[in-house]
């Protein structure tokens, strides 16, 4: 309907704000598209994961940024970047152009797509909630299983109640930059987890080989880190930024020369390690795009969930661990008294 009405002359200018405006847009919309790995928490309850869900990742992000790109032209196409409301941006824009009975169809179809986000987004959440659970970092009451459908009922609610006091106390440009910054920081740790996985395995890897993706990673990182500061710098000289470049390509390159400690049987993540490492540069480059407050707001949320884990989850995991080699070794202690009677 937007395409109906829209004005090619309102993409003019196409970057109102240059590129610093483009980054700055694109690490906070970024979790917009965060919903995909709600796919992958669907492992345990599919019947084919190692094929079935690189399937539903790549087709669904595929669909969506299909969508949201469409969506994004539709909308600008409409009415002028400036005259965009950004807490109603659609129904806004319909009202403009004359079509006022498009506004309440988008109204009602984003107040479904908000109740399908909050049920995905729990449904995902929830079973993060149970693998806490089970690891006695919460109460294991939450990683109790419903005996009919096989769903954590008591994990769900948990997420549900939280999510919702949590969206109903908070403004939508906190949420955003937090979920923003966790979002990009969580894939670069994803990102660096990949190629540990791929290239170290314990009492596997000799040691000379360890220091060197050791070494390799820590350039990639660091030279990723320096571009987004000569960025952030406003400096726009190539001396740094062609510098930068060559380490972190150094750094890739090096780490490429490294043998494989694994290698995916069925389906795995192609060009490692460029690809890995290109996402750790994405990442970290969009991180310095989001501000000195969404640091601030991170690392307060980062500090409090840590001391938990450092007072409570951190003690009850260790006394899971001491409880489970307790009753192994009274298992083994069965067992060799079991055969010895029956000798």
């Amino acid at each position: 309907m937007g395409f109906v009405h829209s004005k090619s002359s309102n993409l003019t200018p196409f970057f109102p704000y240059g590129a610093e405006g483009v980054f700055e847009a694109a690490a906070v919309v970024y979790w917009s598209y965060t919903g995909f790995d709600m796919v992958a928490t669907m492992a345990e309850e599919t019947k084919n994961p190692s094929r079935d869900i690189p399937i539903g990742l790549v087709g669904s992000m595929s669909v969506i940024t299909v969508v949201y790109c469409l969506m994004a032209l539709a909308l600008t196409m409409m009415v002028k970047y400036t005259e965009i409301d950004v807490n109603a941006a659609y129904s806004v824009a319909f009202d403009r152009i004359g079509m006022n009975w498009a506004k309440y169809v988008v109204s009602i179809c984003a107040l479904k797509g908000m109740t399908t986000s909050l049920l995905v987004g729990s449904m995902g959440q929830a079973r993060y909630t149970t693998q806490i659970a089970r690891a006695h970092m919460i109460p294991p009451w939450f990683a109790l299983v419903h005996p009919k459908t096989g769903t954590p009922i008591n994990a769900t609610l948990l997420v549900t109640i939280i999510s919702c006091v949590v969206a109903f106390f908070s403004s939508l440009d906190v949420l955003s930059s937090v979920l923003s910054f966790s979002t990009l920081f969580i894939f670069m740790l994803m990102a660096v987890a990949l190629l540990v996985r791929r290239y170290y395995v314990k009492d596997v890897t000799p040691k000379n080989e360890l220091g060197k993706f050791i070494t390799c990673l820590f350039v990639i990182i660091g030279s990723s880190i320096g571009v987004t500061a000569l960025w952030n710098s406003n400096s726009r000289g190539w001396i740094g930024y062609t510098a930068a470049g060559l380490f972190w390509f150094v750094g890739t390159s090096g780490m490429m020369l490294l043998p494989k400690q694994r290698v995916p049987k069925v389906w795995g993540v192609p060009l490692v390690p460029w690809l890995p490492s290109l996402s750790i540069g994405m990442n970290l480059f969009l991180i310095g795009s989001l501000g000195r407050v969404a640091f601030f707001r991170f690392f307060i949320c980062s500090a409090v969930m840590l001391l938990y884990y450092l007072f409570v989850g951190l003690h009850a995991t260790y006394d899971l661990a001491y409880q489970d080699r307790q009753e192994s070794k009274l298992g083994d202690g069965k067992g060799n008294d079991n055969q010895v009677t029956a000798s």
